[in-house]
């Protein structure tokens, strides 16, 4: 009898658009990296502790994530870190797109021109999500490692971001669930956010004045494709008291300027 032929590639209905049970050793290798990405190291304890997962399930998990140089450990305080390798391969999605690149120069001059740090972050899953960072000379400076997620209502780049949505898109925004007060002056009524879009759209800029962190200001512009559709925001930020209200309009102007520059790069003809 003819052994049958064992055809290469995907099983049929790979690409089935049904649910399908995820890997669970995968799953826990995941949620690990993310419990060493909250943190500053953890030991197999704590890792375990805080997953409520076993230290001999923890450890398996661990060791095989190191023979990939995705985490590694301390040996003198036995704790674990995030690896080199899985730098490299977060840095592939910021080569997804020539928007980190091509606003790493305004970065640059916008952090000399004000002398407060100047970021860059994107709309993630209806948060925001720092991609890049040029960091004031400073000694008291804003500090947003690539990766950190903020709430959009409550950030400079997340408000210049929702300020370009269009009002059915703004709407469902609005209408996704409560928004959460970080500080007093937090904007978390709907029509509260609302009406400080009009104004964003006016100014062309952001503020996040003392709205996430007391003590802390933020400015912000929303970056546009070729499409002329928000794809980032780019933000000066620093301590309030040297942010203070009479620098505001300065720094905006500051702002909109990098990325209206960044915007031509993309192809954006609205700038």
């Amino acid at each position: 009898m003819k052994t049958p032929t064992r055809r290469k590639g995907r099983p049929k209905g790979f690409y089935a658009k049904t649910e399908v049970a995820p890997v669970q050793s995968l799953d826990r290798a995941m949620i690990v990296l993310e419990a060493l990405a909250d943190s500053a190291g953890l030991t197999l304890t704590e890792i375990a502790e805080r997953l409520d997962q076993s230290p001999a399930t923890i450890y398996r998990v661990l060791n095989t994530l190191n023979a990939r140089g995705i985490v590694e450990s301390d040996p003198q305080t036995q704790a674990w870190h995030i690896g080199p390798m899985a730098f490299r391969l977060g840095s592939a999605f910021l080569r997804r797109t020539s928007v980190v690149d091509r606003s790493r120069p305004e970065m640059r001059q916008l952090m000399e021109i004000t002398g407060e740090t100047a970021n860059l972050g994107i709309e993630k899953d209806g948060l925001v999500m720092f991609l890049s960072q040029v960091e004031t000379h400073e000694t008291i400076r804003a500090f947003f490692p690539p990766g950190t997620l903020s709430p959009m209502h409550a950030s400079g780049i997340g408000k210049a971001l929702l300020s370009r949505y269009s009002d059915d898109r703004l709407d469902r925004f609005l209408r996704s669930g409560t928004f959460e007060a970080f500080t007093s002056k937090t904007l978390c009524e709907p029509e509260a956010i609302r009406k400080d879009m009009q104004g964003i759209r006016e100014a062309g800029f952001a503020v996040d004045d003392e709205e996430k962190t007391t003590g802390m200001r933020c400015v912000a512009a929303p970056i546009l494709d070729f499409y002329n559709e928000p794809v980032a925001g780019i933000s000066v930020s620093g301590p309030s008291h040297r942010l203070t209200p009479d620098r505001i309009s300065e720094i905006g102007k500051a702002v909109k300027q990098a990325a209206n520059q960044i915007s031509r790069g993309l192809g954006s003809s609205e700038t």
